[in-house]
């Protein structure tokens, strides 16, 4: 049988991915980063750049790096990022030296983007794959929102407003995963399930940023 091995020789070398995780404000992706990061140690979980205040449980270096809007605008002029916005008056960006680095080491590449940090991502990156995260409906959405306790009348206003024109955009999307109240588990099984799906597909193309 050694004569044939050469035909299945090479059919299976996956390449790391790049999957952003997106969605409206408060449907949840932070939660399912932390459980990604509780069970998987083969991804690079990519930190984002902000430079919005930090809340009182945030991490520096887990759930945020954290600069003055000074220091980020510098790291603009140097193009350090691969993408950043101005949301809700402060910047958000991806560092692009932590991407290529993860990638270089073979490592799946996960971030969590706005939806128009997604739209930017995959316009330089075709090859990433994104994913699009909702809550169950509306009502449970608005009740998530409303326990942050850290929402003006009108921030939240700017919120809903903003969610509304992001789902209109899910046809930009590969994959649309519900995040239902309690059910944090079962969506990162799902988004899980989407990885593995994708490291088997016969056309899958290597990433380059």
């Amino acid at each position: 049988m050694a004569e044939y091995q050469h035909i299945f020789d090479g059919l299976y070398h996956p390449q790391p991915l790049v999957v952003v995780v997106s969605g409206p404000s408060g449907v949840g992706k932070d939660a399912v980063l932390q459980i990604l990061r509780r069970r998987e140690t083969d991804f690079h979980i990519v930190v984002t750049a902000t430079s919005r205040a930090k809340r009182q449980n945030e991490t520096e270096g887990v759930d945020y790096f954290f600069v003055t809007k000074q220091c980020f605008e510098e790291m603009i002029a140097r193009d350090e990022l691969i993408e950043y916005a101005r949301v809700y008056d402060d910047y958000k960006g991806i560092p692009r030296e932590q991407i290529r680095q993860a990638l270089a080491s073979g490592k799946d590449v996960i971030l969590r983007l706005d939806v128009q940090g997604a739209a930017r991502v995959r316009a330089i990156c075709p090859e990433s794959v994104l994913i699009f995260l909702t809550p169950k409906n509306e009502e449970e959405w608005l009740q998530r929102l409303l326990g942050r306790a850290s929402e003006t009348p009108e921030s939240l206003q700017v919120r809903i407003d903003t969610a509304r024109k992001e789902v209109a955009r899910i046809n930009e999307f590969d994959y649309v995963v519900v995040n239902s109240q309690g059910e944090l588990g079962a969506t990162v099984d799902n988004i899980l399930d989407i990885i593995v799906a994708e490291h088997h597909r016969v056309a899958h193309k290597k990433v380059s940023l």
